[in-house]
């Protein structure tokens, strides 16, 4: 299950919005074969591991990630190819909740093919949490917001000077996070003041671009800002509120910028999954992810800490979150802790999205 969980992951930034999914094909203790799902509208990851298998495919175990679909989408159903391929056993890691795929499992078991799901379940449901999530709670996207700090929690210093906290393995690794998400969002004092291009450019092609999104209440950002020249080109939406000046929004609208004017933050999010945001990647400032975080709209946090300490009077990166007593306080499940360079990226989720087994 390491093994489909590992293959599943290559499948980042080209398959959304369908899950990440991997396959092991073993037979007598011998991997015959394996595959992912690669593209969206491709192959299903059984269905090439199964090929890549060909003939000891026959009372082999699979082991996938993902219940195999039971419905012909894109592709026809996974669940049909593991039956013709005469599989013995199928280990699913989590059941898919999705009402037009799931079902897989007992369609398996009415063919005599023996089923097991759980093995792995935590690590696969936090693989592809965003899309366990649009499934439990569709009303607004799966947040994340990724944070860029000192060991003391600092994400500038005194001087506002925040370029760079972290290294440049860092920020290889931000542009390959970034094309997993249908959005990167920012605050608008951000924006304004360090004018960033929130595109990818790493070795990781997006299948779709994601859409830069600014928080922005007053709708403050101007065509003077890089964003908004561009955004003809790549899609730039400016949530505002109710209360934004007409003008600055009239400005916005005139040079391509798509404005949503929201009653609050958490209907500014709303607005946007409506308009096909499944997933967003928040990367600050400090007072957008403070928000995030008092007003409880963040899933998972990508934390990366450079090995440096700034002090006091340096920009804290969550200033204003309401304290809590301790033993009232929200514990996060650690997903991921790993080196990049010399700084460390610490993965945390609020809530684990399992299905029902």
């Amino acid at each position: 299950m390491t093994r489909a969980l590992d293959l599943a992951l290559r499948g980042w930034g080209r398959v959304a919005p369908n899950p990440l999914v991997g396959a092991v094909v073993v037979a007598q203790d011998r991997l015959v074969g394996e595959g992912f799902h690669a593209e969206y509208g491709g192959p299903h990851a059984e269905v090439v591991a199964l090929e890549q298998a060909g003939a000891a495919a026959r009372g082999a175990t699979v082991y996938v990630n993902l219940e195999p679909c039971a419905h012909h989408g894109k592709t026809p159903p996974c669940t049909d190819a593991l039956i013709r391929a005469g599989v013995a056993r199928v280990v699913a890691a989590v059941r898919d909740p999705d009402p037009a795929a799931k079902g897989g499992i007992e369609l398996l078991q009415q063919a005599g093919i023996i089923t097991d799901v759980g093995a792995g379940a935590d690590h696969a449901a936090a693989l592809n949490a965003p899309f366990l999530f649009a499934r439990h709670q569709a009303e607004r996207p799966f947040v994340a917001l990724k944070l860029a700090t000192s060991i003391d929690g600092r994400i500038a210093d005194a001087d506002g000077r925040s370029q760079w906290i972290t290294g440049e393995a860092a920020r290889d690794w931000v542009h390959w996070l970034r094309a997993g998400f249908d959005a990167i969002g920012v605050g608008g004092t951000t924006a304004l003041k360090d004018d960033p291009q929130l595109t990818v450019r790493g070795a990781v092609k997006p299948r779709v671009p994601p859409v830069r999104v600014v928080f922005d209440r007053r709708a403050m950002l101007n065509d003077s800002a890089g964003l908004v020249r561009t955004a003809r080109a790549v899609p730039t939406w400016v949530v505002a509120s109710r209360e934004a000046p007409a003008s600055n929004v009239s400005v916005l609208e005139q040079n391509g910028v798509r404005v949503f004017r929201s009653a609050s933050l958490a209907d500014g999010l709303r607005e946007l999954r409506t308009a096909g945001i499944r997933a967003l990647l928040c990367e600050g400032g400090g007072a957008l992810g403070a928000k995030l975080l008092a007003e409880e709209l963040v899933d998972r946090l990508y934390w990366v800490q450079g090995p440096v300490w700034l002090g006091e009077g340096a920009i804290p990166a969550f200033p204003g979150v309401p304290p809590r007593a301790l033993a009232a306080a929200p514990r996060w499940t650690p997903v991921e802790r790993k080196a990049l360079g010399p700084d460390t990226l610490l993965v945390l989720d609020r809530r684990l999205c399992l299905p029902e087994s």
